[in-house]
């Protein structure tokens, strides 16, 4: 089972939404005292821009317009990162159920696919999400369609626009009651580093399930192997953090400007309707014992003019 976005989320008109963050698959990146938001709506990808998380303003041009890339359809899930040995920043993303990569000078954009193929020419996949650990070495998480929607990870190669395919190995699958409402689906992979645990934060089930939910699993190394937390989900609709909302999932982590985390995530439109999907943030937290919480009121970013 794949996981097509529904109609709704890709409008053909590049109309501005108000008074919601208008994207699903939701990263944030912060840079220079602004945040930069990207997302799941139409062909290509937009950006949004904050200083104080609850008020946005789009970009006048596409972050990625598709004549920059590989693929015409299915834009999904951008994560960007800035690359500081490179002074670019990169976009990982899917299109057309392959995994891409296209890269800039600045947040806001224009990014290109220099290279128009593939990170892995010959199959399928989606939903990256980059990791470079304390020595350097990147690795990419993402998921291949291996027995439903399994997330993987393999190091990648210094130009960060392919994998050595000898090092790919198998993270984490849905095996968990939780995981599998609706659905064999484990997806939106991202990665966390603190002191020597790795977290991998995932979400499971099918995206159309109200019980669309977020989970993460531990390991002493960044190619695993991963421990689910036994406290699993950490995030659904019947958790307070979501506040009542419904499907809820494939967020990202991110720091702050004050140096916390907090965590992006999109929900359904309401009970009877999964799009237009839209963004929402709340805290993410760590414990004593390195146990991960999401915590708080969730915000509703704005989008104004």
């Amino acid at each position: 089972m794949t996981a097509t976005p529904a109609k709704e989320d890709a409008p053909p008109s590049f109309e501005i939404i108000h008074n919601t963050l208008p994207i699903a698959d939701p990263h944030v990146l912060y840079h220079n005292g602004k945040y930069y938001a990207y997302g799941t709506r139409i062909n290509g990808f937009e950006v949004y821009i904050s200083e104080d998380l609850e008020h946005w303003r789009r970009n006048e041009s596409l972050a990625l317009p598709p004549e920059n890339s590989w693929g015409t359809r299915w834009f999904w899930a951008p994560e960007v990162y800035y690359i500081a040995s490179k002074n670019r920043f990169f976009m990982f993303y899917s299109v057309d159920e392959h995994i891409c990569v296209a890269s800039a000078t600045r947040p806001e954009g224009p990014f290109v696919q220099d290279e128009r193929r593939p990170i892995v020419p010959n199959e399928k996949g989606i939903d990256t999400s980059l990791f470079i650990d304390d020595d350097g070495t990147p690795y990419l998480y993402y998921v291949r369609f291996t027995d439903g929607n399994v997330i993987w990870v393999a190091e990648m190669n210094d130009d960060l626009k392919s994998i050595k395919s000898e090092t790919l190995t198998r993270c984490i699958t849905a095996s968990e009651p939780w995981e599998r409402i609706q659905g064999k689906v484990a997806e939106g992979p991202s990665i966390l580093k603190r002191g020597n645990t790795y977290y991998l934060i995932y979400s499971a089930n099918h995206f159309e399930s109200k019980d669309y939910a977020v989970g993460y699993a531990t390991s002493n190394s960044p190619m695993g192997p991963w421990i689910k937390y036994s406290g699993n989900p950490i995030l659904r609709r019947d958790k307070p953090a979501a506040s009542g909302l419904i499907g809820t999932g494939h967020g990202a982590p991110f720091v702050t400007a004050d140096g916390s985390y907090k965590y992006i995530y999109h929900a359904h439109s309401s009970m009877s309707s999964v799009g237009p999907r839209t963004s929402y943030i709340n805290d993410l937290n760590f414990s004593e014992d390195g146990e991960i919480t999401i915590t708080g009121k969730p915000i509703r970013p704005k989008v104004i003019k």
